[in-house]
């Protein structure tokens, strides 16, 4: 199934927030629209629920396996390489702390960065709608629908007086300037 994508750009807050109000009304989810705006406001601006983070997830994760992968590495070595020495143990734990630690620390690194490019939805390949005027200062409601809603999408947010709409197809249609 495809999805169309309209752009509504606005010059002030409370249109924009009236254009998502109007969407929600017209029976877009949250998940369909998003903000786009050169300004960060404050969470729930837009009438948006607070999202699911699972940014602590991925430093877990990595220190479990930098730290199984440290065990492996100096457990391993010392068992392929016995060196029975003075009677110790073959498996000689404060020096195995000080590489499981490292690897702890390296796996939780390492696995925090690919978090936050995954959690930032980074790298984006594809192309999405956009406008050069966000980044002057408007704010932009970009909804994301199946082709047969997109008609309703730019009703919706033409109750909002928009500055412009924008399409994959171009214009949707300029309203007049306001005084």
């Amino acid at each position: 199934m495809a999805i169309r994508e309209v752009l509504g750009l606005y010059r002030d807050l409370d249109s924009a927030v009236a254009a998502a109000d109007a969407l929600r009304e017209a029976g877009f989810s949250r998940n369909e629209f998003e903000v786009l705006s050169n300004a960060p406001y404050p969470e729930g601006t837009f009438g948006e629920e607070s999202g699911i983070h699972r940014l602590f997830v991925f430093p877990l994760i990595g220190a479990a396996c930098g730290f199984a992968a440290g065990l492996l590495i100096t457990g391993g070595t010392q068992l392929s390489f016995p060196l029975m020495t003075g009677g110790k143990p073959l498996l000689s734990i404060p020096p195995m702390i000080i590489i499981m630690y490292e690897g702890t620390m390296l796996g939780a690194l390492i696995f925090t960065v690919l978090g936050v490019l995954f959690e930032s939805r980074l790298p984006w390949i594809g192309r999405a709608l956009y406008d050069p005027r966000i980044t002057q200062g408007y704010i932009g409601i970009l909804v994301r629908t199946a082709p047969e809603r997109e008609a309703r999408a730019i009703e919706a947010l033409r109750k909002a007086n928009p500055e412009d709409i924008l399409t994959e197809g171009g214009k949707a249609g300029q309203q007049p300037a306001r005084g």
